[in-house]
């Protein structure tokens, strides 16, 4: 398991769009894929679960990977949010 803390440089954040691509970057892997936001959890496969985040640029979220594709998971996810640190 991995577990990253990632600040969103995405201009519109995570809406509508952007959120549709999140989605897509998750669901290429088998792995599980989780975004934590304050006291919320959801699954990063699910379009709804992330919309409901409303998360915006310059917030930290972490996002956990979880399974046999873990790493790569992580590193494209870190790449889509814009986290180049």
């Amino acid at each position: 398991m991995i577990e990253r803390q990632i600040k969103v440089k995405i201009p519109e954040g995570l809406e509508a769009r952007p959120a549709a691509l999140f989605v897509q970057v998750a669901s290429k892997f088998n792995c599980q894929v989780y975004v934590h936001m304050q006291d919320k959890k959801v699954n990063a496969k699910s379009i709804m679960g992330m919309m409901s985040l409303g998360v915006i640029e310059g917030e930290t979220i972490i996002v956990t990977t979880n399974g046999e594709d873990e790493e790569q998971a992580m590193e494209e996810i870190v790449k889509f949010l814009g986290d180049k640190e």
